[in-house]
């Protein structure tokens, strides 16, 4: 079937990302992000975690990394994950904060200047870019940087 006759619109179904420590990463995405473990392979050199939300996977973690997370290789820029208000997202702001992580920026800022959509920018336990965001509610803030997306350099 080619591209063009393909019925029906294709979906992301889920993330995998390759970590160094799958325990580290499990305890970040489970209980900090807040995805419930859907199944997990615990066989030594085979180890995996499937998170998510109910029954569907969203995000599956691989113990395959020998180092963290490189913005400078090619793949993965980073993972952008949606929430309905900018409620949430300063929710999660505060829960990351309280486990320690650094933001990119201070604060919840918009994808761009005078964007209505806008969230927080940090990084995983290994390093891998994140952000969470609303799709409105940020466009009172200052972006970081006028002349870039904001999502694109951080």
């Amino acid at each position: 079937m080619t591209a063009t006759s393909t019925p029906s619109t294709l979906r992301t179904g889920h993330i995998g990302l390759n970590v160094t420590d799958i325990e580290r990463s499990l305890a970040f995405y489970r209980d900090v992000i807040g995805y419930g473990v859907i199944g997990e392979g615990k066989e030594e050199g085979r180890r995996f975690a499937f998170l998510g939300e109910g029954t569907r996977p969203v995000l599956t973690l691989w113990q395959q990394a020998d180092a963290a997370y490189a913005a400078t290789n090619a793949g993965l820029h980073h993972l952008a994950i949606e929430v309905d208000t900018i409620e949430q997202v300063r929710a999660y702001e505060s829960a990351l904060r309280a486990y320690g992580v650094e933001f990119a920026y201070d604060g919840v800022v918009p994808h761009g200047e005078g964007a209505a959509s806008g969230g927080i920018f940090f990084h995983d336990p290994d390093g891998t870019r994140l952000e969470i965001y609303s799709p409105t509610g940020a466009d009172t803030a200052t972006a970081p940087v006028e002349a870039a997306p904001t999502c694109g350099f951080f």
